[in-house]
């Protein structure tokens, strides 16, 4: 039923917003921020999604308007995107502009007093899908603390959300907090970076509640209620190459706590999943190889039979799609074996383990979201920049 009614309204949306203009970043809205840069000595926490037109990356396009950009900050995967997840990236130097950049993922995760003490002024612009335990929420967090403490004022450059049609998942209990989850939000929250930062200073949730000078510009003609709406040419990270598999990764992404391999080193990461002790009979095999990107994959090598999901069915899922987790927990021979130590921190507490090894019905596991969803869409209002679902 849950997922009947998100089709419905999926396809209403497709509909309403098939003929609205299309989406323009902040970062494209060069006249709303440029006058808060000039002059100023910048730090860009960026990556490769940060272009303008989805060709000319933001760093070129301020250096060539006489902007001083004296630091880079990067992310998870690198300033390129092209690490693998959770590959520690150290420091380096931009080779075409000359440019020092600091990573902030590793043991370096927040920009301390001497990574800034050349900054005047913060940029963030990344692009995110709106996901939980998708870390660059979690930077963007760090981001604003290191501002706070250093008396840095803060411009973030505002993205669409492409899982923003939906708020759902089970709200993160924060004696499970980690980097892949740091605030009590649901796995899909239903937000923008720009709206989530807000929630950020508005919650008191940085350390010590400290208050960052922040500024939002905000995209236009951008509607959380239109699916495909935008859509992301760039992967956001090495793992995440199409709209399909970025539309299902809030649900397939739970299968990083278990034994079963989703798809990272082949074609189809995040659309795709299986084992080697599945039936031979499924429908679909493959055999993840090592490969830029996912160096040592889960069960490389291993001839794994399971499902394919690649072929755009992501956005009739609307929500975290527990069924895969489900039909694979049923199908696992050693039961004991299935999850491992990660998977508490993705789901963000103890219990949806419990309720799946228990075979809880999905959707008595979705009715028991329920209350902390209600909770947080009340916090999350007083945040929204855009017209809400």
């Amino acid at each position: 039923m849950k997922f009947l009614a998100c089709i419905l309204l999926l396809t209403s949306c497709l509909t309403a917003f098939s003929q609205d203009p299309p989406v323009v970043t902040a970062a494209q809205r060069t006249e709303a921020y440029l006058p808060l840069l000039e002059g100023k000595r910048v730090g860009m926490l960026v990556n490769q999604t940060s272009v303008i037109n989805d060709s000319t990356h933001l760093v070129d396009s301020l250096l060539k308007r006489g902007i001083k950009i004296v630091k880079i900050f990067s992310p998870e995967h690198g300033f390129r995107g092209q690490a693998d997840a959770g590959e520690k990236v150290g420091n380096s130097t931009d080779e075409k502009t000359g440019i020092p950049i600091v990573s902030l993922y590793g043991k370096h995760r927040k920009a301390d007093k001497a990574d800034l003490a050349d900054v005047d002024i913060l940029v963030f612009d990344v692009q995110d899908v709106g996901v939980r335990f998708y870390t660059y929420i979690s930077t963007l967090e760090e981001l604003m603390e290191s501002a706070a403490e250093n008396g840095k004022p803060l411009v973030v450059l505002d993205r669409p959300n492409p899982n923003g049609f939906v708020v759902d998942g089970p709200v993160l209990d924060t004696a499970f907090r980690s980097f892949v989850g740091m605030q009590p939000i649901p796995i899909m929250h239903g937000m923008t970076v720009g709206e989530y930062a807000k929630m950020l200073n508005g919650e008191g949730w940085l350390d010590n509640k400290a208050q960052c000078d922040l500024t939002v510009i905000t995209c236009l003609h951008y509607h959380r209620s239109r699916p495909l709406g935008y859509e992301i040419k760039i992967p956001p990270s090495p793992n995440l190459r199409t709209m399909n598999a970025i539309l299902l990764y809030p649900g397939m992404c739970l299968f990083e706590g278990t034994a079963i391999s989703l798809g990272r080193g082949t074609d189809k990461p995040f659309e795709i999943y299986g084992h080697p002790s599945f039936p031979k009979t499924l429908p679909y095999s493959f055999t993840p190889r090592s490969m830029p990107g996912a160096k040592k994959p889960v069960l490389m090598d291993s001839l794994c039979y399971g499902y394919d999901h690649s072929h755009w069915r992501g956005w009739l899922v609307g929500g975290v799609n527990l069924s895969y987790l489900i039909n694979a927990y049923k199908m696992f021979p050693g039961k004991d074996k299935f999850f491992n130590a990660f998977f508490n921190k993705l789901a963000g507490n103890a219990v949806l383990q419990e309720q799946i090894k228990q075979g809880t019905d999905a959707e008595k596991i979705y009715k028991s979201w329920e209350p902390g969803i209600k909770a947080f869409k009340k916090i999350r209002k007083k945040y929204l920049l855009y017209k809400d679902i």
